[in-house]
């Protein structure tokens, strides 16, 4: 019997696909960089019985419509904004993605951005490495501090609990906002559930955690900026489209705000002339949040197993329901 065929849409190491031999052959497109072209992908899915994907991959009617075969798209991340959910359904697709193994790794991400960007890091190094340094003075490169501050996250979810631990431990404040009260977070991490509004108002660190959603979308809009402190820090490693980057830019540029780090981009990949990377206030990372050796592998074999346990007619790990 000829073994289901899974098509990835990016080069995985065959190390990591090994153990899953038995279970289903694989093609993919051969480059770990740059995405499948439409084409190529149309042309493949309509072979595969099984699609493994990434975010930036869109996965639409069209693409369900041309795999016939197709029993399970695995989403390599958390979100899933890039699937059609609805033709999915409508044609007995199951769709799974990779929450939890990247929570940890996400955080610390958005934490470390928060602080290299509060204290001016990459600014810093480049001052070194273009031999700006020549004599040290007092308010040379001076940042924000972090500790004892107030860092409003908004979306407390197992990402959004993992930046505030990492918060109380440098003795912050924590407020958020959420779409529901999580008293249990509230108990252990001393964290005060707060309106949108007053988070803006009173953070020092403002950090969106929350899915992209039509609630979500654009949230951070220019009446938002203008609610926030002339000192407040923005800092977003969720999804670009939270933020309308207008009223980021104008906000950013004529200092409403003080600072910003950003991950993530309403459309990816930037170049070095973007408006934020042009900046001297803003830190600008590939979208790298869950960028670990460890994360990313555990990420794929995740996919994996999520891919071989519908083949075998059982419930997938963690299916996107």
């Amino acid at each position: 019997m000829t073994k289901p065929l899974v098509y990835i849409t990016r080069t995985i190491s065959s190390e990591l696909l090994r153990q899953y031999e038995e279970n289903f052959r694989v093609k993919m497109w051969e480059s770990e960089d740059t995405p499948v072209p439409r084409d190529v992908l149309l042309k493949e899915v309509a072979e595969a019985d099984g699609l493994f994907c990434m975010l930036s991959d869109t996965i639409d009617a069209e693409v369900m419509e041309q795999g016939k075969n197709l029993k399970v798209i695995a989403n390599l991340a958390v979100g899933y904004n890039n699937i059609d959910l609805l033709t999915a359904q409508e044609q007995n697709i199951v769709v799974t993605n990779t929450p939890d193994v990247l929570t940890e790794t996400t955080a610390d991400l958005t934490f470390a951005l928060l602080m290299a960007t509060a204290r001016r890091i990459v600014e810093a190094s480049d001052y070194v490495r273009e031999d700006q340094w020549e004599d040290w003075s007092p308010f040379l490169l001076a940042g924000a501090d972090i500790h004892h501050q107030t860092i409003g996250i908004v979306g407390m979810g197992r990402i959004g609990e993992a930046v505030a631990r990492r918060a109380r431990g440098f003795g912050m404040n924590v407020l958020y906002h959420n779409r529901s009260r999580k008293e249990v977070a509230e108990n252990e991490l001393q964290a005060e559930y707060v309106s949108f509004d007053e988070l803006l108002k009173r953070s020092d660190f403002i950090v969106p955690l929350a899915p992209l959603t039509d609630e979500t979308e654009e949230m951070f809009d220019a009446k938002a900026f203008d609610k926030m402190k002339e000192s407040a820090i923005f800092i977003n490693a969720s999804r670009g489209q939270v933020v309308n980057e207008d009223a980021l830019h104008e906000a950013l540029s004529t200092k409403k705000i003080a600072a910003a780090g950003l991950d993530v981009f309403t459309v990816e990949p930037i170049r070095s002339d973007n408006r934020f990377v042009t900046l001297d206030n803003t830190v600008c990372l590939p979208h790298i949040g869950s960028s670990s050796v460890k994360t990313r592998t555990e990420m794929v074999h995740l996919c994996c197993e999520n891919i071989v346990a519908v083949f075998q007619g059982e419930t997938p790990k963690t299916p996107v329901t």
